[in-house]
């Protein structure tokens, strides 16, 4: 049976104050196994919230449309079987973790909702807005407005403190049941082969999530929040055992971007190519083991170049904490803040060397000459921008990517023929190195439209009439 991993709606949990850290050990006593976990979830499930999202979704008109003899008789203008939009409504979980109404959840829960409502475990309705979304890290920040009230909030613990073996709690709304509380165990760190997000580094529990769990809260023994339920690992559809969990300490980073008033996360750029050290790379390194992330390319402008690394060096460690891959690293560095140094270790031949890096912001340049086509059937409602190592570290591209890049797919016809990341290479015979070029070549006027594009990879044409 084909095995599927299932993006998942839950719900969170909140503490209105943690409790004190306790010695973590196993049970010596029938009286110790007896325990109950009913005080800390008395404390934590007002925190965890009901997300609803209302989404419009066309409806394509039927495929016998497309033949002149039934519009002859159905309607030349389209009157009949036009696409029409119907809503679609979604349920998914959320944690508070600001007593002022921040809530913290799944960007798939919330994505392109056009309207927005979230329950409190009191069954208290309230309209949300938000304030960031983040499609890389598949986290979304909501606000409710409850007046003067302070919401109880869970706090958020330090995930890189978690170990394996650690008692955890899921608390969210799996299919639509009500507010469930499940336990389990921390099974795996870094878990890296998920392929939900960009940053692949989660948590994996064996606490039962389920699909209307996602944006929910993994909370510690201690009531604290140590990661957002996202999925699930499952061969039928239902828990089996596996589940993901962002980290805290990515989520934290991403509810301080959305407090701070920023429309997107600004995260630390370092302008490198990096690559596993497989057991064949680690025998000829000399490693023991396979282990670190081997630099493959550094941009003109990295900082890790400017401090002193190179290509060929393998970074094996990030601030004292080892490094074990290049998904690991990224998560790493995707948690700092801009402007601060940090020390990376890394081996060069037989040698151990260490330099301190300064995080620093992707650069713009050249500027992103934002573009939004319209009029152009073909590529009505295609949003391209130059590309910079910002812009193209916004769309998973390497951060030497040159030319015009499909940013955002609107509503228009574009979304037929292009996608996010699309590199615009020729307009009708026109080579295209800015968006200026792409203005240029549209006013061809001719009603035909040849166009080379760069996706995945891989060079296609389109010949659009």
């Amino acid at each position: 049976m084909k095995v599927v991993l299932i993006i998942c709606l839950l719900a969170a949990l909140a503490s209105s104050a943690p409790v004190a850290a306790q010695e973590k050990q196993v049970p010596h006593n029938k009286q110790e196994v007896t325990l109950s976990y009913a005080p800390l979830v008395k404390r934590s499930a007002p925190a965890v919230v009901n997300v609803y999202a209302k989404t419009l979704v066309a409806q394509r008109e039927p495929g016998f449309m497309s033949d002149p003899f039934f519009r002859r008789f159905l309607g030349q203008d389209g009157s009949f079987g036009r696409p029409r939009e119907r809503v679609q409504n979604s349920l998914g979980s959320g944690v508070i973790v600001g007593a002022n109404g921040i809530i913290v959840t799944n960007n798939h829960v919330v994505a392109n909702a056009t309207e927005l409502r979230v329950v409190l475990a009191d069954r208290r309705e309230f309209e949300a807005k938000t304030l960031l979304t983040d499609e890389r890290t598949d986290l979304a920040v909501l606000k409710i407005d409850a007046g003067d009230e302070e919401l109880a909030a869970l706090p958020f613990a330090n995930s890189d403190d978690l170990e394996v073996g650690d008692l955890v709690l899921a608390i969210g709304n799996p299919f639509g049941v009500g507010q469930t509380v499940t336990s389990g165990i921390v099974s795996a760190l870094a878990r890296t082969q998920v392929g939900i997000s960009d940053y692949q580094f989660f948590i994996q529990t064996d606490a039962a999530i389920n699909p209307g769990n996602s944006g929910g809260a993994l909370v510690s023994m201690q009531g604290e929040l140590v990661g957002i339920n996202t999925a699930i690992f499952s061969r039928s559809g239902g828990s089996i055992g596996i589940g993901f969990s962002i980290p805290s300490n990515m989520v934290q980073r991403v509810v301080e971007s959305a407090q701070s008033g920023d429309t997107r996360i600004r995260r630390p750029w370092l302008g490198v190519d990096l690559q596993d050290v497989t057991q064949d790379l680690a025998d000829s390194l000399g490693f023991a083991r396979p282990e670190g992330a081997l630099i493959s390319k550094l941009h003109a402008d990295s900082p890790l170049l400017s401090a002193g690394l190179k290509r060929g060096d393998v970074i094996v460690g990030l601030n004292g904490r080892a490094i074990e891959n290049s998904q690991e690293f990224g998560f790493r560095v995707g948690t700092l803040r801009i402007g601060e140094s940090r020390v990376v270790e890394y081996r060069r031949g037989d040698k151990e060397l260490e330099a301190s890096v300064l995080m620093i912001a992707a650069p713009e340049t050249p500027p992103r000459d934002t573009f939004t086509v319209e009029g152009e059937a073909y590529l009505s409602g295609l949003k391209v921008e130059n590309l910079s190592p910002a812009v193209a570290e916004e769309v998973g591209l390497s951060a030497d990517a040159k030319g015009v890049v499909a940013v955002e797919i609107g509503r228009g016809r574009a979304q037929r023929f292009f996608k996010r990341g699309d590199v615009l290479l020729v307009v009708n015979r026109q080579e295209i190195k800015s968006v200026a070029d792409l203005k240029s070549a549209l006013q061809d006027g001719s009603g035909r439209l040849n166009i080379a594009i760069v996706r995945g990879g891989k060079q296609f044409l389109m010949r659009l009439r």
